[in-house]
């Protein structure tokens, strides 16, 4: 793999039931998300509809102003109807527990997550906050106040 500039250095901790997991890394030079794997002890089956917060056995301590983005993995998601139930997750800055992952199976059938799988992707985001400033109205635009499919998509 081509080695792309780091953009920042994130202190983890590999508790010891993701001990001999691989930490989460880039699978590409060009990718923008790295893989989360399941630190289950034992298989774990998530039958339709159901959801379960699958461990990773990491904790971290994420730079100030940023944020972790856990997402769905593609693949997963097509092939299995295998979705992060609060996509994007965010793992705060100031958090310092495990990082789990709540997956859901939105498919047909029983899913079996097991040790060392790929379970979700993680994003290393900023974080913008916002001060509210309360006004009496809003400056008009072609669009208004249309709202679900008013744009007509």
């Amino acid at each position: 793999m081509n080695e792309t500039p780091v953009s920042a250095v994130v202190s983890v901790v590999r508790l010891p039931h993701a001990e001999g997991l691989d930490l989460p890394r880039y699978a590409s030079a060009g990718a923008a998300a790295m893989d989360l794997l399941a630190a289950t002890a034992e298989p774990m089956v998530l039958a339709p509809g159901a959801r379960a917060a699958i461990p990773t056995g990491l904790m971290v301590a994420l730079p100030p102003g940023h944020e972790l983005q856990i997402r769905p993995r593609s693949g997963l998601a097509l092939n299995h109807g295998i979705l992060v139930a609060n996509s994007p997750g965010t793992v705060d800055e100031d958090y310092r527990g495990e990082i789990k992952v709540i997956l859901m199976n939105g498919g047909a059938e029983p899913f079996e997550v097991v040790r060392g799988m790929r379970i979700a992707q993680a994003v290393l985001a900023p974080v913008t906050r916002i001060l509210w400033r309360e006004t009496a109205q809003l400056d008009g635009t072609a669009r208004g106040s249309g709202g679900f499919g008013s744009t007509g998509v």
